[in-house]
């Protein structure tokens, strides 16, 4: 079983205590490293190795919304998860798009975080019941106005060349079979990895498994 190594930060001990006992008491997760703010966490995962930061979103110095895009930047490998006491949809999204891949209430910690941290690691975002609901609210309720939803995600291309990529065709492969360019190819893929939020080709694999693009 691989371990996930655990950054924690957050500028309450007690917290901290707290949330280390429920992920310690996990065989596949261990805390490694403790940070009581955003700047000494990014600072600590450029040091050591890990896999997951779970950051605090309300933190002096710099707060974990400013340390997951700082993260994003300097150790794009180190997975993030934000952890709050706000119930609030605004921080919810601006901790998507500081690139965390989930949201977890203190209020909750001992239901969600753990299959949080899995969710996380396994490449999938996570979504407490909350922030599910407000999603399912919000889209139901721009279809009863007739509003414009949103399109679909990607080109016709884009799928074209995700299943080839999917099934293991190489750039200059997939280039032959579609007759472009691999440099277009590459753009083509590193298009898709953005919309999707996505990191590697294990990953656009299994996208397009759900997808439908590929059988499992």
């Amino acid at each position: 079983m691989r371990v996930t190594r655990i950054l924690l930060a957050d500028d309450h001990a007690l917290v901290r205590r707290g949330v280390r006992l429920i992920l310690d008491g996990e065989p596949d997760l261990e805390v490694v490293a403790e940070a009581d703010d955003g700047s000494e966490a990014v600072a600590l995962c450029r040091s050591q190795e890990v896999d997951l930061a779970i950051l605090d979103i309300a933190m002096p110095r710099m707060t974990g919304l400013q340390a997951a895009r700082e993260l994003s930047v300097v150790k794009p490998d180190v997975r993030v998860l934000m952890l709050t006491m706000y119930d609030n949809e605004q921080y919810f999204f601006q901790a998507l798009k500081a690139g965390a891949s989930g949201y977890v209430l203190k209020s909750v910690l001992d239901r969600d975080l753990v299959e949080a941290c899995r969710a996380t690691m396994r490449g999938e975002p996570f979504l407490y019941p909350g922030a599910m609901k407000r999603l399912v609210r919000s889209y139901l309720e721009r279809v009863r106005q007739g509003a414009d939803l949103p399109q679909q995600i990607l080109t016709v291309r884009e799928e074209e060349i995700l299943k080839l990529v999917a099934e293991g065709n190489s750039s200059k492969e997939i280039a032959g079979l579609l007759t472009i360019s691999i440099k277009t190819v590459e753009r083509h893929r590193s298009n898709i990895l953005q919309k999707l939020g996505l990191r590697d080709r294990l990953d656009l694999t299994r996208y397009a498994i759900r997808a439908g693009l590929l059988e499992p």
